[in-house]
């Protein structure tokens, strides 16, 4: 009994922590940058209007960065189109349009991606909220500010496929 009480005791710790770490970061978000913002819009657009996930997959890659694209940065990583970019292609149908964002973590990074690919800066992880009437929490959506990169200047999607 006295395990069990031990063992419930640190769980409710760690996921305390958990979450109050998780938030440490969050900015208003009326403070996410326009740029960051724009770049949202185009993903999500990418979603909605390509018409199928060939043509979704081909209009990401000038927005997607870090470990989402080769090292070269041309082309999509063969993980990504068929899972993440897929379920969020998939699932878009059920957040909101226009979309509305409910949180904005920002957290710095050394580091995402490989080769001349590779980008670090502010990572801006966005959550956006789903339709009404439709149950379920909001997801994420995370896009890098690279700092100091001799040719990815504008901001990246980094993180993909919780929709």
């Amino acid at each position: 009994m006295k395990n069990l009480f031990c063992i419930t005791l640190a769980m409710i710790i760690w996921t305390g922590n958990a979450y109050t770490q998780s938030k440490t970061n969050d900015i208003p978000v009326k403070k996410l940058p326009s740029e960051v913002k724009v770049v949202l819009e185009q993903y999500i657009r990418t979603l909605t209007q390509s018409g199928s996930l060939d043509k979704c997959a081909e209009n990401f890659v000038r927005i997607a960065g870090g470990t989402l694209v080769e090292d070269d940065g041309l082309r999509l990583r063969n993980t990504i189109k068929p899972f993440s970019l897929k379920k969020d292609f998939n699932n878009i149908k059920f957040y909101a349009s226009p979309i509305q964002i409910t949180r904005v973590n920002a957290s710095p990074t050394q580091g995402t991606g490989y080769g001349e690919s590779a980008v670090r800066g502010m990572v801006y992880k966005i959550w956006i909220g789903k339709k009404a009437g439709i149950a379920g929490m909001p997801a994420p959506i995370s896009i890098i500010v690279p700092e100091n990169h001799p040719s990815i200047s504008s901001p990246k999607v980094v993180g993909i496929g919780s929709l």
